[in-house]
């Protein structure tokens, strides 16, 4: 046998991936082309070259790179990082490119110039768990590296890596060019089924021909988990969890470990003409077992109706002992007008983005819809939500307008609706804003007594209690609401809530962590850069603070205390503490 076709050995593997590549490629195509090819040209293959490395697969933005020893690939790795990072000064936070690189020593398997094996899954699994701009290794490359590279690596502990058998204690770059590139472990052991029947309803296809539908088909999926969320007896991931499987073929296995659900709900959606046809089917996620497969028929007027039917199986499927009368409770007051349904579906994916432009795309969907039906609760509902987003994000200069017109907005919606668990979740967040936090703790709390599995109003009620320097509680809620929704887009706003409780108690190292891990999930959320910076001067960790409050001052340019004073619904103590520690970064009144 030719060794050098077939064979074992011993290597250093770098796997590493460009961070939200998507997102660039989203944004401008070509510009992304042509930045990934500058990286690669005049960093990263040359880095690659000058520590005696082999690149032996590329995967679009990512690509895997053997060493004869970890000291030549972690010392690639830090070169890169360094060199990336230097680049990264000439564009804006929304244009930097940053990689996330994982390394592990191990046996691999040769197939002529390829390797397969543990060793590069292990690589690649570390990578997926590291910071933007950091460095994961295995205890395996920690040993040998340790007393060889004057860097220091923070102990994660053991973590269990997905589909790797056994946990791996992994070490973390932690002094990266002077800066702290600290995360949490993105990568978690198999979630505990909960002890009441468990679902996901995966987005349904599109099978028009028209792609322009989609919106009916997430329509589906949107009143179908809400009805079930509705359903005490019940747990439901939320749909923003949910969402993330879109267009990807996962197996219902996995989908049930990364859940921790016993069920998951799929289907189709096919529109000709004025006709429409519905197939669903139950599957069990543990064996991958089909429990039923429906079809339903009917014309574009049905929608709702067939909604309603669908929701019916499942519940009866999952629970046989449920009653109508729960259902019947659990479903939403229907828009009056199927356009304005069509443009307040189109805007969901703006309205959770929490972002400025995102912000403001949903609003001119949302008021399309309020042309057509100005009485239909979950448009007036949502544009409410972003109104107040407008206030507490410093995005506009009257913030009093913004909150005024939020709440106006909000109690239309709950006026039609008082009973939807959505809408008095706007109406308690719209409250907490305006700082009448009693209204909004009764408002939130009837909101999760009627919807359990409501994510959004766990994390809002998080918010609330760190408001009202409760931090302890606000954990407790933070941590339930990333449970109902493991996978939420939204998660960012999870770890920016918990990092702002550990503010509230002082504890500013952990803050700043979770601020950060914020930060990676959602690096165009800027308005983050008021928690951070704030925390990292209270810290005393200045020169990084002046770093983020330069962060700032490139979003917010004109954002005074007073302004920031406006906006924060801290508890007054807490603000003034926020606006002394700006002040030492400049900061002005």
């Amino acid at each position: 046998m030719d060794s050098n076709r077939a064979g074992r050995r011993l290597a250093a593997i770098l796997a590493a991936d460009v961070v939200g590549y998507s997102r660039f490629v989203s944004a401008d195509e070509t510009a992304a082309l042509a930045r990934l090819a500058s990286l690669r040209a005049n960093i990263i293959e040359p880095n690659i070259a000058k520590h005696s490395g082999r690149m032996f697969k590329v995967m679009g933005d990512g690509f895997l790179v053997e060493f004869a020893s970890a000291v030549q690939a972690v010392s690639c790795a830090i070169a890169i990082q360094t060199a990336i990072k230097e680049a990264g000064f000439a564009f804006d936070e929304k244009q930097k490119m940053r990689l996330r690189i994982g390394i592990h020593v191990g046996d691999v398997m040769v197939d002529g110039d390829d390797l397969m094996g543990d060793g590069i899954n292990i690589a690649a699994r570390l990578e997926s768990i590291a910071a933007a701009g950091g460095i994961s290794i295995s205890r395996a490359v920690h040993d040998q590296v340790r007393d060889r590279i004057n860097v220091t690596f923070d102990d994660k502990g053991d973590i269990a890596l997905k589909n790797i058998a056994r946990p791996v204690q992994v070490f973390e770059l932690s002094d990266l060019n002077g800066e702290a590139a600290k995360s949490l472990p993105r990568s978690k052991p198999a979630l505990v089924l909960p002890d009441k029947p468990s679902i996901v309803v995966l987005p349904f296809d599109n099978l028009s021909a028209d792609p322009g539908q989609d919106f009916l088909a997430d329509g589906i999926v949107e009143a179908i988990t809400a009805a079930l969320s509705r359903i005490g007896s019940f747990f439901v991931i939320a749909r923003n969890s949910a969402f993330t499987y879109k267009g990807r073929a996962v197996n219902a296995r996995d989908i049930g470990s990364e859940l921790g659900v016993a069920y998951l709900l799929e289907g189709s959606l096919q529109k000709a003409g004025n006709r429409i046809r519905i197939i669903v089917q139950l599957i069990e996620t543990e064996g991958g077992m089909h429990v039923w497969t429906a079809r339903h028929d009917g014309t574009i007027d049905d929608i709702f109706d067939l909604q309603d039917r669908i929701t019916e199986q499942v519940a009866g499927a999952l629970q046989p002992s449920i009653r109508i009368a729960e259902i019947e409770r659990s479903r939403r007051k229907r828009p009056q007008d199927l356009n304005a349904y069509d443009y307040t579906m189109r805007a969901m994916p703006h309205v959770w983005a929490l972002e400025k432009e995102e912000s403001a795309k949903a609003l001119e969907l949302l008021d399309r819809a309020l042309e057509i039906d100005p009485k239909y609760p979950l448009a007036l509902a949502l544009a409410g939500w972003c109104h107040a987003q407008r206030s507490v994000y410093n995005w506009v200069e009257d913030v009093a307008g913004s909150q005024a017109l939020a709440l106006k907005l909000a109690e239309q919606a709950a006026e039609l609706s008082s009973d939807d668990p959505l809408i008095l979740t706007v109406l308690g967040t719209v409250h907490t804003f305006v700082r009448k936090h009693g209204t909004a703790r009764v408002l939130l709390e009837r909101a999760v007594a009627l919807d359990p599995n409501a994510a959004w109003a766990w994390s809002r009620l998080g918010w609330l209690e760190t408001y009202s320097d409760q931090p302890e509680r606000a954990l407790k809620d933070f941590e339930r609401a990333l449970r109902l929704s493991p996978l939420d887009p939204m998660n960012f706003n999870n770890y920016a809530g918990m990092g702002a409780a550990h503010y509230v108690a002082q504890d500013y190292d952990k803050a700043i962590a979770l601020y950060r891990r914020a930060l990676e999930e959602r690096p165009h959320a800027m308005w983050l850069y008021r928690n951070l910076a704030s925390a990292l001067s209270g810290a005393g960790r200045m020169d990084e603070a002046k770093k983020a409050y330069v962060e700032l001052t490139r979003s917010y340019p004109n954002l005074t205390a007073s302004k920031f004073k406006q906006a924060m619904v801290f508890s007054a103590p807490v603000i003034d503490r926020m606006v002394d520690n700006l002040r030492k970064l400049g900061l002005p009144d």
